[in-house]
């Protein structure tokens, strides 16, 4: 499976390989910024901590949707 990722990205241009790699980092951003969120002790902004937590929960799912796209993009 791994090789034919691989195999499919090398196909790309370097356009569409650009635009993967930007997909990749955002992924990254928002998962880690969903765990800071959460776990952090000083949360800049005044809000109870339940609300912390869904929103971080929020982020990191969206982070999953973002992903799942990103691979069934790259299936072509």
């Amino acid at each position: 499976m791994l090789d034919n990722i691989i195999k499919n990205i090398q196909k790309k241009s370097p356009k569409e390989r650009f635009l993967l790699v930007i997909g990749i980092l955002f992924f990254v951003f928002y998962f880690i910024l969903g765990l800071f969120i959460i776990f952090m002790k000083k949360f800049p902004l005044d809000m109870p901590r339940m609300y912390r937590v869904a929103f971080g929960v929020l982020l990191i799912v969206y982070s999953f949707i973002r992903f799942v796209r990103i691979i069934y993009a790259n299936k072509d």
